[in-house]
């Protein structure tokens, strides 16, 4: 089991209505009874006010029990996430989240060799009714569409099993927002996720978590408008520095 050092998130940006942050690994994005530690509401209530009485009408349930947070990423994820400051601003970004105007992109390590090296995945998401903590493509799930393209190959030298020798490193565009939804769509299509915990298998998990330290997963483009300025924004993070680390381990293969 990988266990994690509690880190606040880094501020990327921050006006009167949003703020922008990276968020590190670890950290679990909304308060529930089964999370133990600090959660990033918790840190957003200590930082903001988010139940000021300006706010506290019928109306602004959602945003005061959010504490303004408009999306979200898996514990094991880190990355780009917007917040926003104002219910105003918290209603404006959801529905552009819920019209799909919201750009996002992710670095993904996979195992295998992707191919095609661009492409559109469609499958639907449901929770796996034979384990209610992981999801999978199941017929008459939630429609969920992810885009893809390949960066680069890379070849684990030092391994003889070809079953564990290559990877793909890809940028990933989930077009909608299910849970686990990139996790799910490649293991789906036999790519699993690096160190991916739930979807890689147990021996796959034991070989990576060898030379990789948690999820190979990051958020690190947001575009979004402004809520209040309607200008049109973005956010862009170089790759965190453990998984850069942990890819500096492998040998990048030349295209042919």
């Amino acid at each position: 089991m990988i266990r994690f050092i509690y880190m606040n998130p880094k501020i990327i940006h921050e006006d009167d209505y949003i703020i922008v942050i990276d968020k590190p690994v670890g950290l679990v994005v909304n308060r529930a009874e089964s999370v133990k530690g600090k959660t990033l509401q918790e840190w957003l209530e200590a930082r903001f006010k988010i139940d000021d009485l300006r706010f506290k009408r019928e109306e602004n349930k959602e945003f005061i029990n959010r504490s303004g947070i408009v999306h979200r990423l898996d514990k094991q994820t880190s990355g780009l996430m917007v917040i926003a400051k104002n219910p105003e601003s918290f209603y404006n970004l959801q529905n552009q989240f819920k019209s799909r105007t919201v750009a996002k992109k992710y670095y993904a390590l996979v195992h295998g060799k992707i191919s095609p090296k661009a492409g559109n995945i469609r499958a639907p998401i449901k929770r796996n009714p034979r384990n209610p903590f992981r999801f999978a493509v199941i017929v008459g799930g939630r429609e969920s569409e992810t885009d893809y393209r390949l960066i680069d190959y890379y070849e684990n030298e030092r391994e003889k099993n070809p079953g564990f020798k290559f990877y793909s490193l890809a940028e990933v565009s989930p077009k909608t927002g299910r849970t686990h939804q990139i996790r799910v769509h490649f293991s789906h299509l036999k790519y699993p996720l690096v160190a991916d915990d739930l979807y890689c298998g147990r021996k796959t998990l034991n070989k990576d978590s060898q030379w990789c330290p948690r999820l190979f997963l990051q958020a690190f483009y947001l575009e979004f408008t402004h809520p209040e300025s309607k200008k049109r924004l973005n956010f862009k993070i170089n790759l965190a520095k453990d998984l850069d680390l942990a890819i500096g381990k492998l040998s990048k293969i030349p295209e042919a």
